[in-house]
Parts: structure tokens; sequence; C-alpha cells
């Protein structure tokens, strides 16, 4: 009797590790592990709009963007530079615009967004 509930124990503290343990979106060491989940994405005559997770803190300038063109494509991608430093206990999101002349994007070029799109919150 002494063996099971030994076993179901463990059994129950290697869920619990596994429950509380972040989801990896790309392989550790992987130049996609920086990029940051987004929740939106959309684009209009103004510039980009991308939903970030957020504690209530979360600036545009708490993010970098890389461009990259190659032919006709371009790419682009975001990342964070800082975390967000409030504390919160339910988890959030804000909105943040980027103006095409801000990103150095035309407003009529097709732009493949790099970032993961993630379920909100």
């Amino acid at each position: 009797m002494n063996r099971r509930l030994l076993l179901a124990a463990g059994l129950s503290l290697l869920v619990s590790g596994c429950a509380s343990v972040p989801v990896i979106l790309a392989p550790q060491g992987s130049a996609l592990a920086e990029l940051e989940p987004l929740y939106l994405a959309r684009a209009d005559r103004q510039g980009l709009t991308i939903r970030v997770a957020s504690n209530g803190c979360t600036r545009k300038e708490d993010f970098a963007f890389f461009v990259e063109r190659k032919g006709e494509a371009t790419s682009l991608a975001f990342g964070r530079k800082v975390l967000d430093p409030c504390r919160s206990f339910a988890r959030g999101s804000t909105e943040l615009t980027f103006s095409y002349g801000e990103l150095g994007l035309n407003d009529q070029a097709a732009v493949f967004l790099l970032n993961p799109l993630v379920a909100g919150p």
C-alpha cells in the first residue's frame, strides 16, 4: 500500500510540474524562440496593429522589430526588449500600433509576419 501512495504522489508531482512549465513555441537557442507570440495582427492604411500579452505596463518602446527584404518579399518580426514589470492577477493584453513609416515599410507592400499567432488570454 505504501508503494501505491508513493507512486500516486510521484505521479501527481510530475503532472503538476508539467502544468507550470511555459509553452515553448520554438526550439531553445533558435532565433524563432525570441519572437513575441501575438494574439492579433491587423494591417490598415495607418499601419500594423498587434495585440500582445500585458500585465498593464507594456509599451511600444518595449519592442524591437526586424525587417528583411528579399526580392519582392518583405518579412517582419517583433521581439520584446523589456519584460512587463507590472504585477497583475488576471492575464491581459494590449494593442500596439506601428505606422508603416516607423517600420520602414511602404503601405502598399505585402508583408510576411514571422511571429506565431496564439489564442488570446
